[in-house]
């Protein structure tokens, strides 16, 4: 997986990432930025635009983070969300850079021009072309941006669904040598439940720029921010706590619920612990828009920290996978990731806990795709035949009372063992991660054919390709059965023996 965890340097202080970066307006604070400091978030976001709108040269004279009342990191946008709100703003792309550099701000975007979701190509082009014209203009503004005492300043990555333009302006920005970058308009997909293109757009993103910080703008929601992470994104921002709580949406776990349509609150946050449904209901409007806005940013703070210690225990992958089944939108992006070889890239070689596969989805995780192709590599050096027998509750295998009956029985054989996730396994490297540190459920072939193992039958057949055997063994289990009975070698001159799997086998043989 591409989630990590990681410390961004800037001027006011070190953020441990991933982080969720609450959006704050600079002139109408609904929630005090000292909440959200005593509450964990390290950064908050305001806008530039509208700072210098309403303040102008006494924001310049004070700085940010005396006008917002924030002493901790503070990034600025530079107005692109109101490009895509309005069509266009009435500043120069220069005139906003200076303003972000004279406000102090620590973590700086040079003006954008969002091509939203569903943007024509030629246009989406178009706006592309003109936001890294935009960047190169605020570099010869700010001089050189990889200045690591200085603010960072953040590279807007445009293009949407179409991914060549995606690839086009991260490689573009990752030339001018910006320290960061941000993937715009994300906030249409999100609120039409369009995962599936996300995770497509910022995999697009991850291939072209592997290893510097990523920041997603408008991810504020509990199911995009493990999805967001999973995918190599390192912050995030939105205004959803207040926006959702403003509209009567109550965030959950999995989710929002209109305030009116619950009976419990299932949450012990303060909030949640002092009132009950029909007190915050019975609140007044503006006093029930605050604690609903509260609560909403105690359930963030709470999914950011889950994805922070999922990541620490090893456990991202099952519970970004566990995540996906509470909306079919995500569960759809979820599918795609198969199909993200960085995924790969990112996930550690060795693991201090067992792995655990629950479905047929979990054949494609890095550890089980990383060691099917070390076992394509595998080349035998006995001289025997080849008996494959069901992996047992003991690991490695080669400790088990099975194989010590078979090898004295067949001592000039190879003897593999097999697992639906993992393939074929030689006995001389079942104790090699993740062969002994994973729990396996049963395979229940009522509900799962040989077509949802399409990893275990590639590894099924290239095994007996890659080696030459004259005489195969097989002791099947159900789920073996199924796969012989469609996928049984069929070379000339090779014997298979097919044997069904009980206690007493091995003394059958």
């Amino acid at each position: 997986m591409a989630g990590r965890i990681g410390k961004l340097s800037t001027p006011h202080g070190v953020i441990e990432t991933p982080a969720f970066i609450p959006v704050v307006h600079p002139v109408k604070q609904s929630i005090s930025p000292y909440f959200l400091k005593s509450l964990g978030f390290e950064a908050v976001i305001t806008n530039a635009y509208i700072a210098l709108g309403h303040y102008g040269e006494e924001a310049t004279q004070k700085g940010i983070h005396n006008i917002i009342d924030f002493d901790g990191v503070v990034m600025t946008d530079s107005g692109g969300y109101q490009v895509l709100e309005y069509g266009s703003i009435d500043l120069a792309p220069s005139t906003i850079a200076q303003f972000q550099r004279d406000i102090r701000s620590d973590i700086c975007i040079p003006l954008d021009k969002p091509t939203g979701y569903g943007l024509k190509y030629d246009l989406a082009n178009k706006y592309v072309e003109e936001t890294l014209s935009n960047a190169k203009n605020t570099l010869n503004i700010i001089g050189e941006s990889s200045n690591s005492t200085g603010p960072v300043w953040v590279g807007p990555i445009q293009g949407a669904e179409h991914l060549d333009l995606v690839k086009k302006s991260a490689e573009a920005l990752d030339k001018m040598h910006f320290r960061m970058f941000a993937l715009g308009s994300p906030v249409q997909l999100m609120e039409a439940y369009e995962f599936a293109i996300l995770a497509d757009i910022i995999s697009a993103l991850k291939r072209a720029i592997p290893v510097k910080p990523i920041h997603l703008f408008g991810a504020g929601h509990p199911l995009t921010i493990p999805l967001a992470v999973a995918l190599g994104c390192d912050t995030f921002d939105s205004a959803s706590y207040i926006l959702y709580a403003r509209d009567s949406r109550y965030m959950h776990q999995n989710g929002t619920s209109r305030l009116e349509d619950l009976n419990y609150f299932s949450c012990q946050c303060p909030v949640c612990s002092r009132f009950t449904v029909k007190e915050l209901q019975n609140t007044d409007e503006e006093a029930r828009v605050n604690e609903l806005a509260k609560h909403n940013l105690y359930v963030l703070r709470a999914e950011v920290l889950a994805v922070k210690q999922a990541i620490r225990d090893g456990r991202l992958w099952e519970y970004v996978t566990q995540k996906s089944k509470a909306h079919p939108k995500l569960r759809e992006a979820i599918m795609n990731f198969p199909n993200y070889e960085f995924l790969d890239t990112g996930t550690p070689m060795f693991k201090k806990k067992a792995i655990y596969f629950y479905e047929p989805l979990d054949q494609y995780r890095p550890e089980a795709r990383r060691f099917r192709n070390m076992i394509l590599r595998f080349k035998t050096r006995k001289k025997g035949n080849l008996i494959i027998f069901p992996e047992g509750q003991i690991a490695p295998f080669y400790t088990s009372l099975a194989f010590h009956k078979l090898t004295k029985k067949f001592p000039n054989d190879q003897i593999c063992t097999y697992n639906p996730y993992l393939g074929i396994i030689p006995a001389e490297v079942s104790d090699i991660f993740p062969a002994a540190h994973k729990v396996v459920p049963k395979i229940n072939t009522t509900i799962y054919s040989t077509e949802d193992f399409s990893t275990f039958v590639e590894s099924f057949i290239k095994f007996f390709q890659s080696n030459d055997f004259k005489k195969i063994t097989i002791v099947a289990d159900p789920f073996m059965k199924s796969i012989v009975k469609n996928y049984a070698p069929n070379n000339d001159g090779v014997s298979v023996t097919v044997l069904d799997y009980h206690y007493d086998v091995i003394d059958s043989m």
